[in-house]
């Protein structure tokens, strides 16, 4: 179960579906679903798939995606990730998983995925299972039927993370304004060499070394009540605080949310950027009307904060109160730290150090003598013994040299750059 404010752990899949198996199984949520947007740039893009389906080594998953793309310096790369992602990812799964093993598998597969230039939310919805990863400022925020807020993503926004901004300049890179001589500065925080106003994107790899693609994964376990799914772009949360965005939807189906919510953002703040919303609704089968509001005992809002270091002030609407969660969504998984290192050496088991044969990232499987230890950098990987991992595929170890602010670049320092 989710803890409260102060402590932070996950429980583990396994241990969920071995109780969901000792009990009456549970039916399959029904999904529904709506998206509105209106446009500046051009530049944001949707992609919703329902109902799809895949073999799997002991018979067949139904699952539906919802992701929202929102590119920088055109539209280029948002559609190529719209039209690749999802191929990249699940091309990485085994074919002989079971279902339950698919499951488990799919915050991993994130990390592999490669294209370029663009934030990113994509959600998987596989059952009672949500399994979201992001990029970028645009945001996915679930509320439960009970009232109780989940923040799915993380803004990688310069302005918004501390955690950011002090990986970047450890690693070599300067964070700041851009400056327009004089000592005058203006706009958001940038990362220079590039001028990129977000520290991670799908790509970017002609803006700096210090830009990295490595995403923000979560994943969630609803209860059998289900709730309702944002999806926006920063065009909304710009204008809207969460709260704010649910309200103002409360009671209508999926698709008018959308629309209203949208409306809602450009009144507030008009037209200043692409705005666009996917909303989704998880509910138990047989209730096709929309969630309605909890009751006000149940309604008292419940936020969880994206990070574990609060972020700093912005311009941005963030949920700043804090109260203990529920026990109504169970948190499988969560990773989002800006160090692979840090990740792996604070909360990679033991146990798992002596999988030679397989990526401590991705689980992709490594040949006898390919995998290369984290400890050990670009070492000959042939030498490693299992006391030198974790290990990492040759894609997941450039990732890690990438957040290190080991890649090559070729932008000029101080370049201007727009997100």
């Amino acid at each position: 179960m989710l803890h409260k404010s102060g402590d932070h752990h996950t429980v583990p899949l396994s241990v969920l579906l071995k109780r969901e198996s000792a009990n009456e199984k549970i039916e399959r949520p029904e999904i529904s679903h709506g998206q509105a947007s209106q446009s500046k740039k051009g530049e944001d893009f949707t992609f919703i798939k329902t109902e799809c389906q895949r073999v799997l080594g002991d018979g067949v998953t139904t699952y539906s995606v919802f992701a929202l793309f929102d590119g920088h310096n055109g539209s280029a790369a948002a559609i190529y990730s719209k039209e690749n992602l999802l191929n990249n990812v699940l091309s990485a799964i085994p074919p002989d998983l079971s279902s339950d093993e698919w499951v488990l598998a799919l915050p991993g597969l994130w990390l592999q995925a490669q294209t370029s230039g663009t934030t990113a939310t994509f959600v998987i919805i596989e059952g009672w299972v949500l399994t979201a990863a992001s990029v970028g400022d645009s945001r996915g925020i679930f509320e439960s039927a009970e009232g109780a807020i989940y923040y799915l993503s993380a803004d990688h926004r310069l302005e918004c993370c501390e955690e950011e901004r002090e990986r970047i300049t450890a690693s070599g890179g300067e964070v700041g304004r851009l400056n327009t001589g004089g000592g005058t500065e203006i706009g958001p925080l940038r990362c220079w060499p590039g001028g990129l106003c977000l520290s991670r994107s799908i790509g970017d790899m002609d803006v700096g070394e210090f830009i990295v693609p490595v995403p923000y994964v979560k994943q969630i376990k609803l209860s059998s009540s289900g709730g309702r799914l944002i999806i926006s772009s920063d065009g909304v949360w710009d204008a809207l605080s969460a709260e704010t965005a649910f309200d103002c939807c409360r009671g209508m189906p999926a698709d008018a949310a959308a629309a209203q919510i949208v409306k809602e953002a450009v009144q507030v703040k008009g037209l200043r950027d692409d705005t666009t919303c996917i909303v989704v609704d998880i509910q138990p089968p047989e209730k096709p009307e929309p969630p309605k509001p909890p009751s006000k005992k149940q309604g008292k809002r419940v936020f969880k904060s994206m990070f574990r270091k609060k972020p700093s002030e912005s311009s941005s609407h963030v949920d700043k109160e804090e109260y203990s969660e529920p026990d109504v969504v169970e948190e499988l998984f969560e990773e989002g730290s800006a160090s692979l290192s840090e990740r792996l050496d604070s909360k990679y088991p033991v146990c798992n150090m002596f999988k030679l044969f397989m990526c401590a990232v991705c689980q992709v499987e490594i040949k006898p003598g390919e995998g290369i230890s984290i400890h050990a950098g670009t070492a000959d990987p042939r030498k490693s013994r299992p006391w030198d991992g974790p290990f990492l595929c040759s894609s997941c170890q450039e990732k890690k040299e990438a957040m290190e602010g080991r890649r090559p670049s070729g932008a000029s320092r101080y370049s201007s750059g727009s997100e």
